[in-house]
């Protein structure tokens, strides 16, 4: 008994150490976490067509082009068009323009030649370009694949076939880069140009083709330091919140599960410490729509924790000692647990290789966040119990009992419920349609997506952010009738951006009079130029294509799981009923839907698909009962599915509101618009679950069974 509690006392330090040893790096690591442009600033480059008159197609495709280019330095790169020639790339995290010129290359002309310098084809039949490593007997080689489009695998098909034994050069910007030799026709769309002397080489040379299949020559106008949007008060807190957030969830956990709940407080805050360490580790630049990824994970780790609690409740409550039930909990939770954070992953995982800009960003924080909070909850947490029961925790009282009360009937309301549910989601498309008609747009889009006016305001002092923030937001608010301004500074000058929606004639006229009246600013120094969303429409296609996929795959691994394709069937319909419903709230409150929106959709999809799969494995466990020769009827396994995890649906939607609500409260405006959708979606997860999925699922199966009655 006594090693018993010195292996416990010992097992429990060690824990402790490593959460204060963690916690160390992961705080001393928090300056060295890249902040995207709207919480740390960066660097802002303008190049210029140098054609006088480009197309918009022309302008379409170089800017979704350098979307891609750029995203292999930052997920959170954003390109968007300024006037009708000029194309603006913000890149954030980094303060040297000269080191992220040279990385991303001049933007040229790039041709392939014959011997005899015949063009045989252009830089914008090139798909992709990437360097590569090959080895072959021991020695490696350095190498270049490039991919071309369907009409440049034609043309090098061509060029190939009718130059076998000779070379074809690469030329960019007349000088040439490569000379290799066609060794065989390529007819296949890709090939390979080796002979680099090493990787650097290989990269250098990929850089130049990728940038060099733009459809436009492109010159650098200007490049500028732009400071945060959102400036140092939203970052200071953001993390207060994060802190009292935190606070508040662990007081919570402790109360409500009493020695579990202390469990549950270690493991969390070894998590908070490892997520911070692995986003400096991987190099994630952090934004708005990362910290939503990292509210979501911090949910599901509560999540984790609250099911095996339940569970341990459970088993003590069917009279089994409170080491049968740790083990008991822990085992039958797993199911619920891989299945809900598997299926989540999933999602991640496609967000992340198919989709752009702010979908990446968030798919990497989902994606570590996720990880982590199922190593911490499934052993940190089950660590951390065995050791606190070995020192002396071993009574019943310590971790609570939860018998079999009263089932509640669910089902009965389900009609109320589904009509609700319409209703809501009727108004939304009612909200939608006369908002189409009004402004000729179905949402309140914001400059992300429906772009607007760029104002170049250079005032006599050096103003900061807070100041701009205070003094000179509202006053063009009220010219512009535009709530969602952003700003930024240039720095090492008294420059300031300013974005607002688009403004015609008489209002950038009332902005400059205001300037000028109340600032002082020379009129001379104030410039506007039109700007593009940066939010393109290839970005959009790539969101809707990533989400869908994202959707099949996850419906097919449930149905996998489940074995019924009515469960896939109804978590897919309680995630598009969550998604309509904030949309409601987004159409009827005119929220400005910016790239945040993205995001913050993305988040709910997640939070529903984890709280449904939760549902569904208690129905498998009962449903799996029942055939071992339990008389419960269909109506009753739901309402008892339903009554059993209802505990568990309330306290982790109330600490994962808990997060986001402080935030709310605490948070500059930007920030609040981005957290109150975010409660919405919380409570509506919540409810549905509840309310809804469960429902769905029934009578999709007492359909069938009619039928097959028939």
């Amino acid at each position: 008994m006594k090693n018993s509690k010195v292996k416990g006392l010992l097992g429990l330090l060690v824990l402790l150490f490593a959460v204060g040893l963690f916690g160390f790096f992961g705080y001393d690591t928090m300056d060295d976490i890249k902040l995207g442009l709207d919480l740390a600033g960066g660097v802002s480059i303008t190049y210029q067509a140098v054609d006088e008159n480009p197309t918009s197609e022309e302008m379409s495709d170089t800017i979704y082009k350098l979307q891609q280019r750029v995203q292999n330095y930052s997920t959170e790169a954003v390109v968007y068009q300024e006037g009708s020639d000029r194309i603006n790339i913000d890149i954030p995290g980094v303060s040297d323009a000269n080191a992220i010129l040279e990385e991303l290359g001049k933007p040229g002309s790039l041709i392939f030649t014959d011997e005899t310098g015949k063009t045989l084809l252009t830089g914008d039949q090139v798909a992709s370009a990437k360097a590569g490593i090959i080895e072959q007997n021991g020695q490696k080689s350095y190498v270049v694949s490039l991919t071309f489009t369907e009409e440049g695998t034609k043309a090098f098909a061509d060029a190939t076939s009718a130059n076998v034994g000779k070379r074809i050069a690469i030329i960019y910007d007349n000088q040439i880069y490569s000379n290799p030799v066609v060794r065989e026709a390529i007819t296949g769309g890709q090939c390979q140009i080796d002979g680099m002397t090493d990787y650097t080489e290989a990269e250098n040379l990929a850089a130049t083709i990728r940038i060099g299949s733009l459809s436009l020559e492109l010159q650098e106008l200007r490049s500028n330091v732009v400071g945060a949007q959102l400036g140092q008060q939203a970052i200071s807190t953001s993390l207060k919140a994060g802190a009292i957030g935190f606070a508040i969830v662990a007081v919570f956990m402790m109360v409500v599960y009493l020695i579990p709940g202390v469990a549950a407080v270690i493991a969390l805050a070894l998590y908070v410490g490892l997520v911070l360490i692995m986003l400096t580790a991987f190099d994630i630049t952090l934004t708005l729509p990362g910290v939503a990824g990292i509210i979501l994970s911090v949910g599901m780790a509560v999540d984790a924790n609250v099911i095996i609690f339940t569970r341990i409740k459970e088993e003590i409550g069917l009279g089994h000692s409170v080491k049968s039930a740790i083990k008991a909990g822990f085992s039958k939770a797993l199911s619920a647990i891989l299945d809900g954070n598997i299926t989540t992953l999933i999602a991640a995982a496609v967000l992340y290789f198919r989709g752009s800009g702010t979908v990446k960003g968030f798919a990497s924080t989902l994606a570590i966040g996720i990880v982590l909070s199922m190593f911490t909850a499934l052993f940190i947490t089950k660590g951390a119990l065995y050791a606190l029961y070995a020192v002396g925790f071993e009574a019943p009282k310590f971790y609570g009992t939860k018998k079999d009360g009263k089932i509640i009937n669910f089902l009965g309301k389900k009609n109320i419920c589904f009509i609700l549910s319409i209703v809501v989601i009727v108004a939304g498309w009612t909200g939608m349609a006369l908002h189409k008609g009004q402004t000729g747009y179905i949402l309140n889009y914001g400059m992300d997506f429906t772009g607007g006016t760029s104002t170049n305001v250079t005032f006599n002092e050096d103003m900061s952010l807070d100041d701009i923030s205070a003094k000179v937001v509202p006053i063009v608010s009220k010219i512009t009738g535009d709530a969602d301004v952003q700003t930024q500074k240039v720095a090492g000058t008294n420059e300031v951006i300013i974005k607002t929606k688009t403004l015609d004639v008489e209002q950038r006229q009332q902005l400059e009079d205001a300037m000028v009246e109340n600032f002082g600013v020379d009129a001379e120094k104030i410039t506007a130029e039109s700007i593009s969303g940066a939010v393109s429409t290839e970005m959009k296609k790539d969101a809707v294509w990533a989400v869908t996929i994202a959707t099949v795959l996850m419906l097919l691994y449930i149905w996998f799981r489940f074995k019924d394709i009515r469960f896939a069937a109804s978590a897919i319909l309680a995630l598009v009923h969550d998604v309509m419903v904030v949309v409601t709230f987004y159409s009827l409150a005119k929220w400005s839907v910016g790239s945040t929106f993205i995001a913050c959709m993305l988040t709910i999809v997640g939070y529903s698909i984890n709280a449904t799969i939760v549902i569904f494995d208690r129905i498998r466990e009962n449903l799996a009962l029942k055939k071992a020769g339990s008389k419960q009827t269909l109506e009753e396994i739901v309402n008892l599915s339903i009554t059993q995890t209802f505990t568990r649906s309330i306290n982790t939607s109330l600490t994962t509101f808990i997060m986001v609500f402080v935030l709310f409260l605490l948070g500059v405006s930007s920030i609040r618009e981005f957290a109150l959708p975010l409660m919405v979606g919380i409570v509506c997860g919540t409810y549905s679950s509840v309310c809804v999925t469960g429902a769905l699922w029934y009578v999709l199966t007492t359909r069938k069974q009619k039928k097959a009655e028939k």
